[in-house]
């Protein structure tokens, strides 16, 4: 596996070889003084280009960044959401395990798009020094963000909005469909106010991670073995109890976060909910109405 010093030299190598490439800018954890190193760091890298048309063009350029595993370019792809302004980004995956994440940029486009502001850059090229310094690389913009009212109001309006669906999906005995609503969305909402859990400990100075990847750090021991726990095969019997025991988690940390902001815990929704959730599970298969 070529090394990181061995990598940086060919994207800078590259760069300067190629008068179309005027700066190189990296982002992303390999920036980041606080972020665990290992082997499966990411490049994020972008050129800053003269004009991104002819990168596009031509896709044997990129060869020289060594053989593949696999290719991806989301901007060429036809289920494509991205809103593409112009710029363009290669995901290269190669045979010795490292990988680039190469974007494309004008100036004016990288400006447009906001990267100019993120707080992980690194200059490491800059022929004509048309970008001004950056600070020291720090994950401020990563941060958590303390809720303010109604984002907390409605992330537990979601919660047990949706898990009534979840109840739904699994009296019907539609197990993809109950999975869906719970992984999908009241997961996300209970992620959410797990993130603000951490926020809250730790005075919102902590970056808890993309998708809770370092909750096991800051999370207290018994509610990070509880929301393991929530995640469950596909049986009808485990997806109840993952759901029950998500909603008993949700509460944990939703409580004491309303207390500590002064915020309203909608306990009457939660209450009336999880008598409902209750009832459904118990509901007899043959049920011609739900409540007498």
């Amino acid at each position: 596996m070529r090394s990181e010093q061995e990598m940086l030299d060919l994207i800078l190598e590259t760069a300067r070889c190629d008068e179309r490439i005027r700066a190189v800018i990296m982002n992303g954890s390999r920036t980041n003084p606080t972020a665990r190193r290992d082997p499966f760091q990411d490049f994020d890298i972008v050129y800053i280009v003269t004009d991104v048309e002819p990168f596009k063009l031509n896709y044997e350029w990129i060869q020289r960044f060594g053989e593949r595993i696999i290719l991806q370019m989301p901007e060429d792809m036809q289920n494509s959401q991205l809103d593409n302004s112009g710029h363009f980004v290669y995901l290269m995956q190669f045979m010795d395990g490292n990988r680039i994440d190469l974007g494309l940029f004008t100036l004016s486009q990288w400006k447009e798009h906001g990267k100019d502001q993120d707080s992980l850059s690194l200059l490491l090229l800059d022929k004509d020094g048309m970008i001004e310094p950056f600070p020291p690389a720090n994950d401020n913009d990563y941060l958590p963000k303390s809720p303010t009212a109604k984002v907390f109001s409605d992330c537990c309006n979601e919660f047990w909005w949706v898990s009534t669906y979840v109840a739904k999906g699994l009296w019907r005995q539609e197990i993809l469909y109950a999975k869906c609503m719970l992984d999908e969305v009241v997961r996300e909402q209970l992620m959410k106010m797990l993130t603000w859990h951490i926020g809250m400990k730790t005075d919102f100075k902590i970056n808890p991670g993309k998708l809770g990847k370092y909750f096991q750090k800051y999370l207290e021991l018994e509610l990070w073995e509880l929301l393991l726990k929530t995640h469950t095969d596909a049986s009808y019997a485990n997806t109840w109890d993952s759901l029950f025991m998500m909603c008993d988690l949700f509460r944990r940390v939703a409580v004491p976060i309303a207390e500590h902001f002064g915020f309203d815990y909608p306990f009457d929704d939660d209450k009336r909910v999880s008598a409902h959730l209750e009832h459904v599970r118990i509901l007899p298969r043959d049920a011609k109405e739900i409540y007498k």
